[in-house]
């Protein structure tokens, strides 16, 4: 991680420089307002989420336009629509966004379901959509198209990521009875045979959205771990308020066993404290990345709003970086255009810089081994850093049929 920061640098001014100066827009462009649709899930379950993504992807326009929410002289307008989760409403307001509000490129969306439901539309209207936060490996797998680029990181490296630390022994997994929880469990056994891990899945629990009781579950779990070959390992992945504290009640040490949470939002982490030596992966955490993108937004946003960002907040930031990157590219907002220049393109994020690889269009990007902290310093001083997890130690297969 550390050596980019020098290309980060290099590649920060090169954006800024683009923004000021650029290529001349197309005939006809010059004058015209830039226009983006973010589409977030800011209504329902994953509001928190949504509201992260927008407070970073505009922290991000900010940063990249030196306050001036331009590129080349032309303004940047965002327009901001709230699918509430919904698929068939995330599919209503992309076509929206396309063909009523003719917005250039479009970021989008919270949940996995609802992004899913909009890919055809980008490949309908031939224009650009950026998944953000959405991490279903369909998105840039089977259901993909060539219009569709990921800034955010996918399930399968999250699960590359808590593979990396898995080299023997015993894995239960915990998680939720829906797509993103199907998919990170398939996506989860797969990484232990990518990365050559010795550890064997023994079990995996299914647990309805709703439920706030986790006895039967943990149960279950205890007793396919307790008599296997150590390390015993029960995975918690889970979407919103983690069931890491009431598993942790239930004493799973008793059989040997323990709790490896995937990263969340700090206030989820916050009550993670009385957990400090529990280890876990995670996609960002504003303490770990060292370059000038991701120190001027925890500044920034803990000037403005009292706390660090979350991993949310840099995954906006982030789409907005491409964005930007991307209209400085092709001004005209010609989608075949622009998705010939997004491929292999680079761009800065608070995490470093990324790439959008050519056969999926997936970011390739680090990830983050973290210990819980036994000495926090202050409400916000949460995990401390094992090791980078640098994407080269991650084989994200290719699982589109391009």
């Amino acid at each position: 991680m550390r050596h980019s920061i020098r290309s980060f640098a290099l590649l920060l001014q090169a954006a800024l420089a683009a923004c000021a100066l650029g290529a001349a827009p197309h005939a006809g462009a010059q004058g015209k307002d830039f226009k983006v649709a973010l589409i977030a899930g800011k209504t329902g379950a994953l509001e928190t989420y949504a509201r992260e993504t927008e407070t970073g992807f505009m922290l991000g326009l900010e940063y990249l336009t030196r306050g001036r929410m331009s590129i080349n002289g032309r303004a940047i307008k965002v327009i901001v629509k709230d699918d509430q989760s919904k698929p068939d409403l995330g599919r209503t307001l992309l076509a929206e966004a396309y063909g009523d509000d003719r917005v250039d490129i479009a970021v989008g969306t919270t949940s996995s379901a609802s992004a899913l439901a909009m890919l055809p539309v980008a490949k309908e209207y031939k224009k650009i959509l950026i998944i953000e936060p959405a991490v279903a490996d369909a998105i840039t797998g089977d259901k993909w198209n060539k219009y569709i680029f990921r800034t955010a990181r996918s399930s399968m490296q999250d699960a590359l990521a808590a593979a990396s630390t898995l080299k023997s022994g015993s894995v239960g997994f915990l998680t939720q009875d829906y797509a993103f929880g199907r998919d990170a469990i398939k996506a989860g056994k797969e990484a232990l045979i990518a990365t050559g891990s010795k550890a064997s899945v023994v079990h995996e629990e299914y647990a309805p959205l709703a439920t706030t009781d986790f006895t039967a579950s943990a149960q279950r779990l205890f007793d396919a771990l307790k008599d296997k070959p150590q390390p015993r390992v029960l995975a918690i992945v889970w979407a919103g308020p983690s069931p890491m504290n009431k598993i942790a009640a239930m004493k799973p040490e008793r059989y040997g066993i323990a709790l490896a949470p995937g990263g969340n939002i700090l206030p989820v982490m916050q009550t993670w404290k009385a957990h400090a030596g529990t280890e876990g992966t995670i996609y960002y955490y504003y303490g770990f990345p060292r370059n000038p993108m991701n120190d001027w937004l925890v500044a920034e946003h803990t000037k403005r709003y009292k706390t660090p960002p979350d991993m949310f907040t840099a995954g906006g930031m982030a789409a907005a970086s491409a964005v930007v990157t991307a209209l400085s590219k092709v001004p005209d907002g010609d989608g075949d255009k622009m998705a010939a220049a997004m491929e292999g393109m680079r761009f800065g994020t608070p995490k470093g810089a990324m790439v959008f690889r050519k056969d999926d269009h997936q970011a390739i990007q680090p990830m983050y081994h973290f210990r819980i902290k036994k000495d926090q310093k202050n409400e916000w001083d949460l995990l401390e850093l094992v090791r980078d997890i640098p994407a080269d130690e991650m084989p994200l297969p290719v699982r589109n049929k391009r």
